[in-house]
């Protein structure tokens, strides 16, 4: 379907600019759902996880190699050997329930089964990550019709264009949502898959 706001020049970039918000929206959200834990080990668990490196909190992928070598451990092999016990300790203290162990050169996170407890805790923060972002795409929505509004009010576009505009605005939210609802209701799947 062609977009009338796309082929309208005063709403051109009304357009781009809403679906690109939107989008950056929605990527915030998978990584959100990547970092998640869930009962297997996943080398973006620890995306969240910042480093002391030389004064500098920095991620951890960019200090060390993360890999899964099985599905219940992530093994950490620092760049630096000198940064094995700093990287063990940012770990630890990540509030991730990790217990890592190193032997000079690696870490190994065992990534232990989650509880029934634990599953249903995840999925309800899980909810709430997602209502924060259905409400940040509903709020893009509000100020792209705001833009849409003005362009009709300085008689930019005529009152058709605006109920067409505002018509594709709703189309782009609901479409949007769609997809992060989509994403969740797949993360909650594997979350609560024993």
């Amino acid at each position: 379907m062609a977009s009338t706001m796309a082929s309208n020049p005063a709403l051109k970039n009304v357009h781009a600019q809403l679906k690109s918000r939107m989008e950056k929206s929605v990527d915030d959200f998978r990584a959100n759902l990547l970092s998640t834990r869930t009962g297997r080990a996943s080398v973006h668990m620890l995306d969240q996880v910042k480093v002391d490196y030389y004064g500098t909190d920095t991620p951890i992928s960019q200090v060390a190699q993360v890999s899964t070598p099985e599905p219940q451990l992530i093994l950490v092999s620092p760049w630096e050997i000198a940064l094995v016990p700093a990287v063990e300790k940012a770990i630890r203290t990540s509030n991730l329930g990790f217990n890592p162990m190193h032997d000079g050169k690696v870490i190994r996170v065992p990534v232990p089964p989650m509880t029934e407890e634990r599953r249903r805790e995840t999925v309800k923060h899980l909810a709430g990550i997602l209502e924060d972002h259905k409400t940040a795409i509903r709020n893009i929505r509000r100020d792209g019709n705001d833009q849409v509004k003005k362009a009709a009010k300085d008689k930019l576009i005529s009152a058709d264009d605006e109920k067409r505009a505002n018509e594709e605005v709703q189309q782009l939210t609901d479409a949007e949502i769609r997809r992060v609802e989509d994403l969740f209701k797949a993360k909650e799947k594997e979350v609560l898959t024993v």
